[in-house]
């Protein structure tokens, strides 16, 4: 198995594990990061995932080397997409933990992830320039929509790389860490996720993608029912006697 999935409830971390490759993405793996991350989104104890590639490299992309030999991507409408799990909509998030390379179809998986934590190291690029193989897991969608027209259009047309200190002043990183970090500081952050209120985080989570290409009239409707749902679960309750018992005031974090 090249993706190994280890839970420490709350977090739920899948591991691409393909060092000859520098953890690139054929046929099978691909298949094996969508049942994983299905498997994250049935496990009720699996609150945040994180996304990870072992041995200093993310994923450096699509394998083009298995294309040959017949075990390349699928590339169809319908189901799973080429790397796997980038055409899924979870109820819950995921964050990617970024060292070294980040490129191709491994830039689209870290762009479907909801939060970046990536090394000083990390290198981000549409690297399949050079080879006339196009951006068909979101990258064309999500890269322009999280980092804006110009600086997606600058990163698609030229393929050039892009730094980790150039990331967190795009926005395309969230948190930038010393090397050797991204694992354990995105599996604490993710834990810090995994203690608010789940069904608030998600609903405003799902608010948040839902209103993409809505009208601002729309978008307020339909962030409107999602927080009707909130409220009609009650979790806001809990947290309203946690706040008159003195828990969480002046934007403290550390005793809810």
């Amino acid at each position: 198995m090249v993706v190994l999935i280890e839970k420490n409830y709350p977090v739920f971390t899948i591991i691409i594990n393909n060092p000859e490759v520098k953890n690139a993405v054929d046929g099978p793996t691909a298949q094996e990061l969508g049942s994983a991350f299905r498997n994250f989104e049935s496990d009720e104890k699996a609150l945040v995932a994180v996304l990870w590639g072992a041995n200093g490299t993310f994923c450096s992309g699509a394998n083009l080397k298995a294309i040959t030999e017949g075990r390349g991507n699928k590339v169809e409408k319908e189901g799973d997409g080429p790397m796997g799990p980038t055409r899924m909509r979870l109820n819950k998030p995921v964050i990617a933990a970024i060292a070294g390379y980040a490129v191709a179809g491994g830039l689209e998986l870290a762009l479907w992830c909801d939060m970046r934590v990536v090394e000083k190291n990390a290198i981000f690029g549409v690297f399949c320039r050079r080879f006339g193989v196009p951006l068909v897991d979101g990258g064309t969608v999500r890269l322009p929509r999280l980092i804006g027209l110009s600086r997606a259009l600058d990163m698609i047309l030229t393929g050039r790389s892009i730094n980790a200190e150039e990331a967190l002043t795009w926005g395309l990183a969230n948190r930038v860490v010393d090397n050797g970090q991204a694992r354990i500081k995105a599996e604490i952050l993710a834990k810090e996720i995994a203690t608010f209120p789940q069904i608030c985080m998600r609903n405003d989570r799902l608010s948040v993608y839902s209103q993409m290409g809505l009208s601002v009239k729309d978008a307020m409707i339909k962030e409107f029912e999602f927080g009707l749902k909130t409220l009609e679960s009650g979790e806001y309750l809990e947290g309203s006697k946690i706040f008159t018992e003195g828990k969480g005031k002046h934007g403290n974090f550390n005793n809810i």
